[in-house]
């Protein structure tokens, strides 16, 4: 019988724990068929930071380094540069991202290190227990702003591209969304325009992908991602925001049709 389909082999056998609904297995099923269908598993480093990402070491076929709360922009740099014909990709949430940090995210960016950030954007602390995240969109509830974000008090939700959009650093920057199957199919060629940009030595790239988080939300699967078209693309509007790939591509193109 002809074989049509089976599992990638970026991901290993064993049995994830993440909450029924939660797109982080979705995302994860995507970059590991990214990258072996790039053709780098065998070369692929991941740094997996706290949250809900934490074990994501225990799911990737490839070699994978635990690092402290924020930092893994920063292990991420000194593995690239020590071996910079690894393809070296961070795995993160909007708590460990966004929050603690920012800061590496963002000089990793402005020094143009030439690493690939794959960012979970659920709005939430998820494995902590759902408190407000510095994705948490205005009135929504967590547990730690019962009545809604107030703006008032806790300021505004960051959006991450639009904030390294002006970065010099930055080849590559796209939001997408895994609210529906057509969102999950743009995923899948964000993330692999991200792995050519590095693999080309452009600069750095991200990738932020809208994600559910069911369990804290109080929502049912579909209704969640409901909730996320609704409430979070409107927020965070997918899109490219940099790609200095493209042209890269194109001009390939040109020089071919003119040979």
């Amino acid at each position: 019988m002809e074989k049509v389909f089976e599992k990638t082999k970026g991901l290993t056998k064993n049995r994830m724990f993440y909450c029924p609904g939660c797109t982080h297995g979705v995302a994860h099923r995507l970059w590991a068929e990214a990258v072996e269908e790039a053709g780098y598993r065998e070369r692929a480093v991941g740094i997996c930071p706290v949250g809900c990402s934490v074990f994501a070491y225990y799911y990737f076929n490839n070699d994978c380094i635990g690092a402290a709360h924020g930092r893994a922009p920063a292990v991420a740099t000194g593995v690239k540069r020590v071996s910079p014909e690894k393809l070296v990709y961070t795995y993160q949430g909007d708590g460990d991202l966004a929050a603690i940090g920012t800061a590496e995210m963002i000089h990793a960016a402005t020094r143009g290190e030439n690493i690939t950030i794959v960012f979970i954007n659920n709005t939430i602390y998820g494995m902590t227990g759902g408190q407000m995240a510095p994705t948490t969109l205005p009135g929504e509830r967590t547990t730690t702003t019962q009545t809604g974000r107030d703006t008032s008090k806790a300021g505004f939700p960051i959006r991450v591209c639009e904030l390294l959009q002006s970065v010099t650093g930055v080849a590559y920057l796209e939001r997408t969304s895994l609210d529906s199957p057509k969102g999950a199919i743009k995923t899948k060629a964000a993330f692999k325009k991200a792995i050519e940009t590095q693999m080309r030595g452009l600069g750095f790239s991200l990738v932020e992908v809208l994600s559910t988080c069911p369990t804290n939300w109080g929502l049912a699967p579909a209704k969640a991602q409901q909730w996320l078209r609704e409430n979070m693309i409107p927020y965070f509007p997918p899109g490219v925001f940099v790609d200095k790939l493209t042209p890269v591509l194109n001009a390939e193109k040109d020089a071919k049709k003119e040979k």
